[in-house]
């Protein structure tokens, strides 16, 4: 039995469909229109309802669907689209598929044995670790007057992440008012709600080290296509990108195809998108096409409702009148509180004293930075050698000692985490080391924080002793 040209359409774009997602199929395949098929020119003819369609189909999928007509019409075929350009008057151009599309150099493909994965074949994506915090959700998450918008804002985008409406929500606040708090929360409650959704959490900081290796070891191809496959993109600390032009130029490329196709992005900084100076205009305008909400430092009200809920969560046994002292002194920061609650423990255990006002004083007066003065290089190493009981000549020499290696990568990754200085000059005043060096120190710190709920306890120790601002 004979095949029509429009059942071979068809039999394309169920082949099509295989290898695209639910979401790309609707959007730029389903419209398509089958007109005819000449044998004698090869030459098949569709519809497409806009240029954009067009251009999009041309630039993003032509490997693919020469591929599918290769297959099921046979070799030679060559691809033309009738474009409507006025849905009034019934106006229409006809345009050649870009031959030139086959000859562009594209990267080899990835391998399985001795066979090269083709587009056709139909691949379930792998499940992605979400790379969240368990410990930081919406339950423990307090809500007072500086977070009541965000919050709510937050909780409804986790629970109706599909919809386009406040996307991206761009989340921006001081050092520790909450934001990456709420930001794992919202990608919790997602995984929670709706398990087969591919979120990831990442920070500014890896995002660049994983996109410098790509483009050492030229793979930037796959780290842009694994990074357009994700539902959910949670982007913390996006100012670290503010020098960083290359960066922002895979970023951008990845943020236009996940917004156009409707997929969730959710970012953090510490100042909102007019302040990033040195950020691509044309990023700084996606970022404020969506919510801009800010967090606020709490108040002190909201400071002792999260003071005693960390104590009811640790089963600790802390004075009301401890609670406010530190509710009033410890400069509106949520990780200044837990880091001031954590060195009362440990001081009250160490030294077999009941915790009381006195204690405090001594505690906040050690842990709470209580001037204005900018942090510098001197004061991280000095409090980090002090909590690991090392001298800073020894952080800055060439030992690879356990705890000197740790001492060495903590002063890092706090010294780009609370300086505005760049990595070279970081690891030339730490120890003399290169800027590679530093990235690959904060990386280590920020993966063994991800499962090392002790080692997150000394980080926030180490930080409650500086005012962060």
């Amino acid at each position: 039995m004979k095949v029509s040209p429009a059942q071979l359409w068809e039999r394309s774009l169920q082949l099509i469909k295989g290898n695209v997602s639910e979401q790309q199929y609707e959007t730029w395949f389903k419209p398509i229109v089958f007109e005819s098929f000449s044998p004698a020119t090869l030459t098949l003819l569709v519809q497409v309802p806009s240029p954009f369609v067009y251009e999009y189909l041309e630039e993003n999928f032509v490997d693919l669907i020469g591929k599918v007509l290769t297959r099921v019409f046979g070799k030679n075929v060559r691809l033309a689209y009738r474009v409507i350009t006025d849905q009034t008057n019934h106006k229409a151009m006809v345009l050649q598929s870009d031959p030139a599309a086959e000859n562009i150099e594209k990267p080899q493909p990835q391998t399985k044995g001795n066979h090269p994965y083709s587009v056709l074949d139909t691949v379930q994506l792998q499940q992605v670790d979400p790379q969240l915090n368990p410990h930081q959700t919406f339950e423990n998450f307090i809500e007072g007057a500086s977070n009541k918008l965000p919050r709510a804002v937050g909780l409804s985008i986790a629970e109706h992440p599909s919809t386009t409406q406040f996307n991206p929500m761009f989340i921006y606040g001081p050092s520790g008012c909450g934001k990456t708090h709420l930001i794992n929360a919202i990608g919790i409650r997602v995984k929670q709600l709706y398990p087969e959704k591919r979120v990831l959490y990442i920070s500014a900081r890896l995002f660049q080290v994983q996109y410098t290796n790509a483009v050492r070891y030229n793979t930037l191809n796959d780290f842009i296509n694994f990074y357009q496959t994700i539902d959910v993109l949670i982007v913390d600390d996006i100012q670290e990108w503010m020098t960083a032009q290359k960066t922002q130029d895979t970023f951008f490329h990845i943020f236009d195809h996940l917004y156009r196709i409707g997929k969730r992005i959710i970012l953090a900084c510490d100042r909102p998108p007019v302040d990033l100076k040195g950020m691509n205009e044309r990023l700084l305008t996606r970022f404020s096409c969506g919510l801009i909400a800010e967090l606020e430092k709490p108040n002190v009200e909201l400071c002792v409702d999260i003071l005693h809920a960390k104590i009811h969560r640790d089963g600790l046994s802390i004075p009301e009148d401890v609670v406010q002292f530190i509710a009033q002194t410890a400069n509106g920061s949520v990780r200044d509180l837990e880091g001031v609650v954590n060195s009362l423990m440990a001081y009250s255990v160490v030294y077999n004293r009941n915790i009381d006002i006195t204690l405090a004083e001594t505690v906040m007066k050690r842990s709470v930075k209580m001037d204005n003065s900018p942090l510098t290089i001197d004061d991280i190493l000095n409090k980090v050698c002090t909590h690991y009981r090392v001298t800073v000549d020894e952080v800055s020499g060439k030992s690879r000692k356990h705890n000197l290696v740790v001492a060495r990568q903590v002063s890092m990754y706090l010294a780009q985490k609370h300086t505005k200085m760049p990595a070279s000059r970081i690891g030339k005043l730490i120890a003399g080391r290169d800027h590679s060096t530093v990235l690959h120190s904060c990386e280590k710190v920020e993966e063994r924080m991800k499962i090392d709920a002790a080692f997150c306890d000394e980080i926030a120790s180490i930080e409650s002793a500086f005012k962060l601002k």
